[in-house]
């Protein structure tokens, strides 16, 4: 055990870029990028006869650091002229680290989960 100890009090897993984590909500160009990109995955896993409208900015986003968010949105989904109101929670990473030029770009990104959450 002591040398777990040790391994965890060390740098050994530190990860350092200039992405910090925050407790608090925020909104910035890659919070503006990862919202955008859980949006076009939910899309692209609905039904081609659902008709879905997005707000232009998330309820929440967080950054964990290290180019990992956590964005807290709703939309609309209709079908057959039913719209039925929806939330979600998205993890997404940006792959490229500090390098954000290619943030636009969702090959650079992972989705990490979605979770529909109750209203």
């Amino acid at each position: 055990m002591p040398l777990v100890n040790k391994v965890i009090q060390s740098d050994l897993f530190l990860v350092e870029s200039k992405d910090e984590a925050s407790q608090l909500p925020i909104s910035n160009e890659m919070t503006s990028f990862a919202f955008t990109h859980c949006n076009n995955h939910i899309k692209a896993n609905l039904d081609q006869n659902t008709v879905i409208s997005f707000p232009e900015k998330p309820i929440n986003a967080w950054s964990l650091g290290n180019y990992q968010y956590v964005i807290n949105a709703e939309y609309s989904a209709t079908k057959d002229n039913q719209a039925a109101p929806s939330k979600y929670a998205c993890r997404i990473t940006y792959k490229n680290g500090d390098s954000i030029e290619g943030a636009a770009d969702i090959n650079n990104w992972s989705i990490d989960g979605i979770s529909e959450l109750k209203k």
